[in-house]
């Protein structure tokens, strides 16, 4: 299951072909009201609302035609209740008319924005498909399901990242999570995402592959030199970006799970209704911090049998909070679920958290969840150069 967003510009216009009968209907009720109303009453100002009404939905032209046909109406019902030439209601439909065309262009710059927002977003999607690449829904032994939750209904993109790439000896997983929102965020989870997808081939160890990362960021964020005079803000601002992620060998061959921790939550093993974190010792310092620290970059392994299903996220999913303040309860959800495939698992756990926040994330939210379902050999379309775990 992969997250994406898609634009149906269709239903829109469906949309607004049905509500042009609101303003329609309010200016044949105010027109007859207005006529059968004392002489001392005058509705014919409310008029004025059909336009304004139509220029929240529709177009410039539609709403200029709503416009005319309310000015219309404020003609009859001067003509019917004194003359056209009565002062009274020869300023009403002065007043109309202006306020029609008037409202008219705000439907027209409105429009203009829609349009600007539809390209942008379109753009967005884009970017989206070439940053965030799709995981494959099975590769080798194990079935794979992702997702990616905008905390902005507008965003398509942000600073949580994942990734997956197929090696000779098994699959390599990378989840992470860049400090900070906007370009700057989406920056650096490129830089990341590209780092790992053309090292993830030729660095055959998680602690030289890691460090190849840290590099991507580290360089990219500066030197560890103190900002020249003068410097200041941007430079000091790079200087403090990192990125927290953890990075997974899973091998056809065998079954485990190697995992290298930078500053990242665990990730949670499903297995036979428990649910277990794959907690580190020491973890590493989030990537962009590393080198700073001088911290070695160390593996452990976690037992990944048959049936077991492991799920990574980002900080989004567990930092969520409800209208209370509490947190989103991530391992006792899992607990509490019958076992099944990863695409149902993710589809529960959406639908789970918007429940839990109300519909809205505060923050983005990335989840990957790995099944393993059999175990495969060198034999199975594992290269045997393969033979033997990369991980530690």
């Amino acid at each position: 299951m992969e997250s994406r967003w898609r634009l149906d510009l269709r239903r829109p216009q469906q949309q607004s072909r049905a509500l042009i009968l609101i303003p329609l209907a309010l200016i044949v009720v105010i027109s007859v009201v207005d006529m059968l109303a004392p002489p001392e009453v005058h509705l014919g100002p409310l008029l004025v609302a059909a336009p304004a009404i139509t220029a929240s939905f529709a177009g410039p032209w539609t709403t200029s035609a709503v416009g005319a046909a309310a000015v219309v109406a404020q003609i009859v019902v001067a003509a019917v209740r004194t003359t056209l030439v009565d002062l009274n209601h020869s300023v009403q439909i002065v007043a109309l008319a202006l306020t029609s065309l008037l409202v008219a262009l705000f439907a027209h710059l409105r429009e203009q924005h829609e349009r600007e927002m539809t390209q942008l977003r379109s753009v967005a999607e884009a970017a989206q498909a070439v940053l965030q690449r799709p995981i494959p829904a099975r590769m080798g032994p194990l079935r794979i399901a992702s997702v990616y939750l905008a905390a902005e209904a507008e965003a398509l993109i942000g600073g949580d990242l994942y990734a997956a790439v197929r090696t000779r000896w098994g699959s390599r997983f990378l989840v992470g999570d860049v400090r900070g929102k906007g370009l700057e965020a989406i920056g650096e989870a490129s830089l990341v995402l590209g780092a790992f997808r053309t090292a993830a081939y030729r660095q055959v160890d998680l602690p030289r592959l890691v460090t190849h990362l840290e590099k991507a960021v580290f360089g990219d964020t500066g030197d560890t030199g103190t900002p020249a005079d003068g410097a200041g803000g941007a430079d000091a601002d790079a200087g403090e970006s990192f990125i927290t992620a953890a990075v997974l060998d899973i091998p056809d061959t065998e079954p485990v799970i190697h995992l290298a921790d930078c500053g990242h939550p665990p990730p949670l093993l499903l297995r036979d209704g428990r649910v277990t974190p794959l907690e580190f010792r020491r973890p590493a310092p989030p990537l962009g911090l590393t080198e700073l620290a001088g911290s070695e970059i160390e593996v452990e392994t976690f037992a990944f049998q048959e049936g077991d299903t492991v799920l990574l996220y980002t900080d989004g999913v567990i930092e969520a909070r409800n209208e209370s303040g509490a947190f989103y309860p991530l391992a006792e959800r899992l607990a509490s679920w019958p076992p099944g495939d990863p695409h149902a698992l993710l589809q529960r756990l959406c639908q789970d958290l918007l429940t839990h926040v109300g519909g809205r994330l505060g923050d983005d939210a990335a989840m990957v969840a790995i099944k393993r379902d059999t175990t495969t050999t060198a034999s199975a379309g594992v290269p045997s150069a393969a033979a033997g775990s990369p991980g530690a």
